[in-house]
């Protein structure tokens, strides 16, 4: 069991505390790459304790000195809609701080940033940032702002003005950490911190997020915690598995339908054979190609098809 307390157990109970904003703080900084100050916390909108918590998502949302608004999400349940649901929290936060009335220079910068422990969309990385700008169709140039825009936004580009993504998935960390932010996210999946890490923040998580720091009722909940995050993961996986069961089953199945047709003209016996086998390879392909569009590495596709490193590569 690792000595430190998960980042969104710590979010619900914890970091809430100005006294424990440097963890809040080190960990933006080291994801923007630029220093972060929290002045306040404001109200967000998932942190009740019902019988629907052990599936939570865990939300944060701060404020710096600047006024731009930093929303931090922690996601465990997979939800196919998520990017819907970034848009709409950023979308939501732009509305709900400017008052009526107010003009539109007066909208709030906001970072949207996404801790998801599951499969988002389809890709290699394990942190992405997006936000907005605008392309020339003809030209393929990037608009600009005015020089007058410039210094009254006091922002360099268009981008800097509207909502910012980040998305970091956590489960999809298995590498040694070797910049502040890989030490960060190793700390996110594993709930430990690296040793000799050096990111902002994580001196903080050393002293203030200890388990020996929490009470016994603390501690009973944190582990009842721990417990559903495992069950969910696991429930997960499981419906990824049946699903490329189900989708290998099919893939036979075809395969030795097209066999019996085949078999009609070269044999009925030999059709048969050859059905069952090209089914079978074909529906191995199949599930061989969804694992390798859903990120997975070479050696767990090879492990759980039974095809070669080489044959992999050519999907």
């Amino acid at each position: 069991m690792s000595g430190y307390i998960r980042f969104d157990w710590a979010m619900k109970r914890l970091l809430r505390n100005k006294a424990n904003f440097g963890v809040l703080e080190g960990f933006l900084t080291t994801l923007l790459n630029e220093k972060i100050t929290i002045r306040r916390l404001l109200e967000s909108e998932s942190n009740q304790e019902d019988e629907y918590d052990k599936y939570n998502r865990v939300d944060m949302l701060a404020e710096n000195s600047s006024g731009e608004l930093f929303l931090i999400e922690v996601q465990n349940n997979n939800e196919y809609a998520y990017f819907q649901r970034m848009l709409f929290g950023a979308s939501k936060l732009v509305t709900e701080y400017i008052n009526r009335g107010e003009g539109y220079h007066n909208v709030r910068k906001v970072y949207s940033i996404n801790i998801v422990y599951f499969s988002l969309g389809s890709g290699r990385d394990t942190v992405y940032h997006g936000k907005t700008e605008f392309h020339g169709i003809h030209t393929g140039d990037i608009l600009e702002l005015s020089p007058f825009q410039k210094q009254k936004f006091n922002a360099d580009a268009v981008s800097e003005l509207y909502p910012e993504y980040y998305i970091l998935k956590v489960n999809d960390f298995d590498k040694v950490a070797t910049t502040p932010l890989d030490e960060w996210i190793y700390y996110l999946n594993t709930g430990e911190v690296p040793t000799g890490a050096t990111a902002p923040g994580l001196d903080d998580v050393r002293e203030r997020l200890k388990l020996d720091r929490m009470t016994k009722d603390e501690l009973s909940a944190y582990y009842r915690h721990l417990d559903n995050v495992v069950i969910l993961r696991d429930n997960i996986i499981t419906e990824r598995e049946e699903g490329r069961a189900e989708g290998l089953a099919e893939g036979i199945e075809k395969g030795r339908v097209e066999g019996i047709e085949k078999g009609r003209v070269e044999g009925i016996e030999k059709g048969r054979a050859e059905g069952r086998e090209e089914g079978r390879t074909e529906g191995i392909m199949d599930i061989a190609r969804g694992m390798k569009a859903d990120g997975l590495s070479v050696g767990v596709i090879a492990k759980y098809t039974g095809l070669s490193s080489s044959e992999i590569e050519k999907l």
